[in-house]
Protein backbone atom coordinates (compact mmCIF):
# COMPACT_ATOMS: atom_id res chain seq x y z
CA UNK A 1 0.00 0.00 0.00
CA UNK A 2 1.41 3.42 -1.00
CA UNK A 3 1.38 5.99 1.80
CA UNK A 4 0.42 9.52 0.83
CA UNK A 5 2.07 12.54 2.40
CA UNK A 6 0.14 14.03 5.31
CA UNK A 7 0.40 17.79 4.94
CA UNK A 8 0.92 20.02 7.96
CA UNK A 9 -1.09 23.04 9.05
CA UNK A 10 -0.33 25.74 11.60
CA UNK A 11 -3.50 27.14 13.22
CA UNK A 12 -3.07 30.57 14.80
CA UNK A 13 -5.81 32.18 16.91
CA UNK A 14 -5.89 33.63 20.42
CA UNK A 15 -9.35 32.10 20.89
CA UNK A 16 -8.87 28.52 22.10
CA UNK A 17 -12.43 27.59 21.12
CA UNK A 18 -11.75 28.58 17.50
CA UNK A 19 -8.46 26.64 17.55
CA UNK A 20 -10.20 23.51 18.83
CA UNK A 21 -12.98 23.85 16.25
CA UNK A 22 -10.48 24.08 13.40
CA UNK A 23 -8.46 21.21 14.83
CA UNK A 24 -11.57 19.04 14.99
CA UNK A 25 -12.43 19.81 11.35
CA UNK A 26 -8.93 19.20 9.96
CA UNK A 27 -7.12 16.73 12.24
CA UNK A 28 -8.14 13.60 10.31
CA UNK A 29 -6.47 14.84 7.09
CA UNK A 30 -3.54 16.92 8.30
CA UNK A 31 -0.79 17.15 10.90
CA UNK A 32 -1.81 20.05 13.12
CA UNK A 33 0.33 22.61 14.96
CA UNK A 34 -1.21 25.44 16.97
CA UNK A 35 -0.23 28.83 18.36
CA UNK A 36 -2.29 31.16 20.55
CA UNK A 37 -0.42 34.40 19.73
CA UNK A 38 1.58 36.00 16.96
CA UNK A 39 5.06 35.63 18.44
CA UNK A 40 4.62 31.90 19.03
CA UNK A 41 3.13 31.55 15.56
CA UNK A 42 6.32 32.93 14.01
CA UNK A 43 8.48 30.59 16.15
CA UNK A 44 6.33 27.59 15.19
CA UNK A 45 6.45 28.51 11.51
CA UNK A 46 10.26 28.81 11.63
CA UNK A 47 10.74 25.51 13.46
CA UNK A 48 8.13 23.32 11.69
CA UNK A 49 7.76 25.07 8.29
CA UNK A 50 4.15 23.91 7.81
CA UNK A 51 2.61 23.53 4.37
CA UNK A 52 -0.17 26.01 5.14
CA UNK A 53 -1.01 28.53 7.88
CA UNK A 54 -4.52 29.50 9.00
CA UNK A 55 -4.09 32.86 10.72
CA UNK A 56 -6.61 34.94 12.66
CA UNK A 57 -6.39 38.67 11.99
CA UNK A 58 -7.79 40.05 15.26
CA UNK A 59 -5.45 38.87 18.01
CA UNK A 60 -4.23 40.57 21.17
CA UNK A 61 -0.72 41.95 20.94
CA UNK A 62 0.66 41.02 17.53
CA UNK A 63 -2.23 40.84 15.06
CA UNK A 64 -2.46 38.74 11.90
CA UNK A 65 -1.26 41.53 9.62
CA UNK A 66 1.95 41.91 11.65
CA UNK A 67 2.45 38.15 11.70
CA UNK A 68 2.16 37.75 7.93
CA UNK A 69 4.52 40.70 7.43
CA UNK A 70 7.09 38.91 9.58
CA UNK A 71 6.54 35.58 7.81
CA UNK A 72 6.96 37.13 4.36
CA UNK A 73 10.20 38.85 5.40
CA UNK A 74 11.85 35.56 6.39
CA UNK A 75 13.49 33.41 3.71
CA UNK A 76 12.47 30.26 5.59
CA UNK A 77 8.75 31.08 5.80
CA UNK A 78 8.01 33.53 2.99
CA UNK A 79 6.63 30.86 0.64
CA UNK A 80 4.22 29.29 3.13
CA UNK A 81 0.67 30.13 1.96
CA UNK A 82 -1.52 31.87 4.54
CA UNK A 83 -5.31 31.76 4.82
CA UNK A 84 -6.65 34.59 6.93
CA UNK A 85 -9.48 33.88 9.37
CA UNK A 86 -11.53 37.01 9.89
CA UNK A 87 -14.77 38.42 11.22
CA UNK A 88 -14.00 41.86 9.79
CA UNK A 89 -15.62 43.49 6.75
CA UNK A 90 -14.56 41.03 4.06
CA UNK A 91 -14.20 43.32 1.05
CA UNK A 92 -12.15 45.98 2.78
CA UNK A 93 -10.05 43.51 4.75
CA UNK A 94 -9.49 41.16 1.83
CA UNK A 95 -7.88 43.94 -0.19
CA UNK A 96 -5.40 44.67 2.60
CA UNK A 97 -4.72 40.97 3.21
CA UNK A 98 -4.03 40.23 -0.44
CA UNK A 99 -1.60 43.14 -0.57
CA UNK A 100 0.28 41.50 2.31
CA UNK A 101 0.40 38.14 0.57
CA UNK A 102 -2.61 36.22 1.92
CA UNK A 103 -3.73 33.35 -0.29
CA UNK A 104 -7.39 33.16 0.79
CA UNK A 105 -9.94 34.04 3.47
CA UNK A 106 -12.23 32.09 5.77
CA UNK A 107 -14.91 34.18 7.43
CA UNK A 108 -16.12 33.66 10.99
CA UNK A 109 -18.33 31.97 11.92
CA UNK A 110 -17.01 29.25 9.61
CA UNK A 111 -18.66 26.09 8.34
CA UNK A 112 -16.92 22.72 8.39
CA UNK A 113 -17.24 22.18 4.66
CA UNK A 114 -16.05 25.68 3.76
CA UNK A 115 -12.92 25.24 5.88
CA UNK A 116 -12.18 21.83 4.36
CA UNK A 117 -12.66 23.06 0.79
CA UNK A 118 -10.56 26.20 1.16
CA UNK A 119 -7.72 24.31 2.83
CA UNK A 120 -7.87 21.55 0.22
CA UNK A 121 -7.82 24.14 -2.59
CA UNK A 122 -4.64 25.70 -1.21
CA UNK A 123 -2.99 22.30 -0.82
CA UNK A 124 -3.86 21.54 -4.46
CA UNK A 125 -2.33 24.85 -5.57
CA UNK A 126 0.74 24.12 -3.46
CA UNK A 127 1.13 20.71 -5.10
CA UNK A 128 0.92 22.26 -8.56
CA UNK A 129 3.53 24.90 -7.70
CA UNK A 130 5.88 22.30 -6.25
CA UNK A 131 5.49 20.13 -9.33
CA UNK A 132 6.33 23.06 -11.61
CA UNK A 133 9.33 23.95 -9.45
CA UNK A 134 10.56 20.35 -9.40
CA UNK A 135 10.25 20.05 -13.17
CA UNK A 136 12.05 23.34 -13.73
CA UNK A 137 14.97 22.12 -11.62
CA UNK A 138 15.20 18.58 -13.02
CA UNK A 139 16.38 16.99 -16.23
CA UNK A 140 13.38 15.13 -17.62
CA UNK A 141 15.37 12.31 -19.23
CA UNK A 142 17.66 11.29 -16.37
CA UNK A 143 15.72 12.71 -13.38
CA UNK A 144 18.97 14.30 -12.23
CA UNK A 145 19.03 17.97 -11.23
CA UNK A 146 19.56 20.20 -14.24
CA UNK A 147 22.15 22.91 -14.85
CA UNK A 148 20.06 25.61 -13.18
CA UNK A 149 19.72 23.48 -10.06
CA UNK A 150 23.43 22.72 -10.05
CA UNK A 151 24.37 26.40 -10.27
CA UNK A 152 22.20 27.17 -7.23
CA UNK A 153 23.83 24.32 -5.30
CA UNK A 154 27.31 25.39 -6.38
CA UNK A 155 26.77 28.95 -5.14
CA UNK A 156 25.64 27.67 -1.73
CA UNK A 157 28.51 25.18 -1.37
CA UNK A 158 31.05 27.70 -2.66
CA UNK A 159 30.00 30.23 -0.02
CA UNK A 160 30.19 27.56 2.69
CA UNK A 161 33.66 26.42 1.55
CA UNK A 162 34.93 29.99 1.72
CA UNK A 163 33.28 30.62 5.09
CA UNK A 164 34.55 27.39 6.70
CA UNK A 165 37.80 27.21 4.70
CA UNK A 166 37.10 23.65 3.58
CA UNK A 167 37.99 22.09 0.21
CA UNK A 168 35.44 21.68 -2.56
CA UNK A 169 35.82 19.66 -5.76
CA UNK A 170 34.06 19.57 -9.10
CA UNK A 171 33.99 16.82 -11.75
CA UNK A 172 33.11 17.39 -15.39
CA UNK A 173 32.06 14.07 -16.95
CA UNK A 174 31.59 13.59 -20.68
CA UNK A 175 30.49 10.46 -22.58
CA UNK A 176 33.21 9.51 -25.04
CA UNK A 177 32.27 9.63 -28.73
CA UNK A 178 28.58 9.87 -27.91
CA UNK A 179 27.68 10.95 -31.46
CA UNK A 180 29.20 7.74 -32.79
CA UNK A 181 27.25 5.78 -30.17
CA UNK A 182 23.98 7.40 -31.30
CA UNK A 183 24.82 6.77 -34.95
CA UNK A 184 25.51 3.10 -34.22
CA UNK A 185 22.67 2.29 -31.83
CA UNK A 186 20.08 5.02 -32.40
CA UNK A 187 18.99 7.98 -30.31
CA UNK A 188 16.61 5.92 -28.18
CA UNK A 189 19.49 3.71 -27.08
CA UNK A 190 21.53 6.85 -26.54
CA UNK A 191 18.88 8.03 -24.10
CA UNK A 192 19.10 4.68 -22.32
CA UNK A 193 22.85 5.14 -22.00
CA UNK A 194 22.41 8.56 -20.39
CA UNK A 195 19.84 7.17 -17.96
CA UNK A 196 22.17 4.30 -17.06
CA UNK A 197 24.95 6.81 -16.42
CA UNK A 198 22.70 8.80 -14.09
CA UNK A 199 22.00 5.61 -12.10
CA UNK A 200 25.74 4.98 -11.84
CA UNK A 201 26.18 8.39 -10.21
CA UNK A 202 23.48 7.59 -7.66
CA UNK A 203 25.29 4.40 -6.67
CA UNK A 204 28.58 6.21 -6.02
CA UNK A 205 27.69 9.73 -4.88
CA UNK A 206 25.90 8.91 -1.63
CA UNK A 207 27.20 11.48 0.87
CA UNK A 208 24.88 14.38 1.78
CA UNK A 209 27.41 16.82 0.28
CA UNK A 210 27.61 15.03 -3.09
CA UNK A 211 25.55 16.55 -5.90
CA UNK A 212 25.38 15.32 -9.51
CA UNK A 213 23.55 17.04 -12.37
CA UNK A 214 23.17 16.93 -16.12
CA UNK A 215 25.12 19.87 -17.51
CA UNK A 216 23.78 19.46 -21.05
CA UNK A 217 23.78 16.91 -23.86
CA UNK A 218 26.12 14.06 -22.94
CA UNK A 219 27.96 16.12 -20.32
CA UNK A 220 27.41 15.77 -16.58
CA UNK A 221 28.84 17.49 -13.54
CA UNK A 222 29.35 16.46 -9.92
CA UNK A 223 30.06 18.64 -6.89
CA UNK A 224 31.87 17.14 -3.89
CA UNK A 225 31.80 19.33 -0.79
CA UNK A 226 34.52 18.98 1.88
CA UNK A 227 36.56 16.88 -0.57
CA UNK A 228 40.23 17.46 -1.36
CA UNK A 229 41.95 16.56 -4.63
CA UNK A 230 42.86 13.05 -3.47
CA UNK A 231 39.28 12.24 -2.51
CA UNK A 232 37.94 13.78 -5.72
CA UNK A 233 40.30 11.76 -7.90
CA UNK A 234 39.31 8.59 -6.06
CA UNK A 235 35.61 9.28 -6.68
CA UNK A 236 36.26 10.21 -10.32
CA UNK A 237 38.20 7.02 -10.95
CA UNK A 238 35.44 4.96 -9.32
CA UNK A 239 32.90 6.58 -11.64
CA UNK A 240 35.10 6.00 -14.69
CA UNK A 241 35.69 2.33 -13.81
CA UNK A 242 32.04 1.61 -12.98
CA UNK A 243 30.90 3.12 -16.28
CA UNK A 244 33.52 1.17 -18.20
CA UNK A 245 32.27 -2.07 -16.60
CA UNK A 246 28.60 -1.23 -17.10
CA UNK A 247 26.50 -2.98 -19.74
CA UNK A 248 23.55 -1.04 -21.15
CA UNK A 249 20.68 -3.37 -22.08
CA UNK A 250 18.97 -2.98 -25.45
CA UNK A 251 15.49 -4.06 -26.46
CA UNK A 252 16.62 -4.73 -30.05
CA UNK A 253 20.00 -6.38 -29.70
CA UNK A 254 22.99 -7.12 -27.48
CA UNK A 255 23.96 -4.89 -24.59
CA UNK A 256 26.22 -1.96 -25.40
CA UNK A 257 28.97 -0.16 -23.51
CA UNK A 258 30.19 3.41 -23.07
CA UNK A 259 33.15 5.12 -21.44
CA UNK A 260 33.56 8.57 -19.93
CA UNK A 261 36.32 11.14 -19.62
CA UNK A 262 36.45 13.16 -16.41
CA UNK A 263 38.06 16.49 -15.56
CA UNK A 264 38.64 17.31 -11.88
CA UNK A 265 39.31 20.59 -10.13
CA UNK A 266 39.60 21.34 -6.42
CA UNK A 267 39.52 24.56 -4.45
CA UNK A 268 41.59 24.26 -1.27
CA UNK A 269 41.24 26.39 1.88
CA UNK A 270 38.18 28.22 0.53
CA UNK A 271 39.88 31.10 -1.29
CA UNK A 272 42.00 32.15 -4.21
CA UNK A 273 39.75 31.78 -7.27
CA UNK A 274 36.32 32.62 -8.62
CA UNK A 275 33.49 30.20 -9.38
CA UNK A 276 34.12 30.82 -13.08
CA UNK A 277 37.79 29.81 -12.67
CA UNK A 278 36.70 26.75 -10.70
CA UNK A 279 34.40 25.56 -13.49
CA UNK A 280 36.85 26.51 -16.23
CA UNK A 281 39.60 24.48 -14.57
CA UNK A 282 37.47 21.32 -14.57
CA UNK A 283 36.53 21.93 -18.19
CA UNK A 284 40.21 22.28 -19.14
CA UNK A 285 41.02 19.05 -17.29
CA UNK A 286 38.20 17.30 -19.17
CA UNK A 287 39.65 18.53 -22.48
CA UNK A 288 43.04 17.12 -21.43
CA UNK A 289 41.45 13.73 -20.63
CA UNK A 290 39.93 13.57 -24.10
CA UNK A 291 43.15 14.73 -25.78
CA UNK A 292 45.11 12.03 -23.96
CA UNK A 293 42.91 9.24 -25.32
CA UNK A 294 39.58 9.37 -23.44
CA UNK A 295 38.28 6.95 -20.79
CA UNK A 296 40.52 8.56 -18.20
CA UNK A 297 40.61 11.09 -15.35
CA UNK A 298 42.68 14.28 -15.46
CA UNK A 299 42.99 17.13 -12.98
CA UNK A 300 44.25 20.68 -13.01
Amino acid sequence: MIETKKYSLLLVDDDEISIEALRYILKSEYTIYTALDGKNAIKMAESHVPDLILLDILMRGMDGHAVINSLKSSKKTRNIPVIFITSLDRDKDEEKGLSLGAADYISKPFSHENVRLRVRNQIDVLNQLRTVERLSMSDQLTNLPNRRSFEIQLNMEWARAQRERTPISILFIDVDRFKNYNDSYGHQQGDEALKALAKAFAEILKRPGDFAARWGGEEFVALLSSTDIHGALEVAEQIRKNVEDMEIPSANGPASKITVSIGVNTLEHGHGRTIEDFISGADTALYDAKKQGRNRVCHV
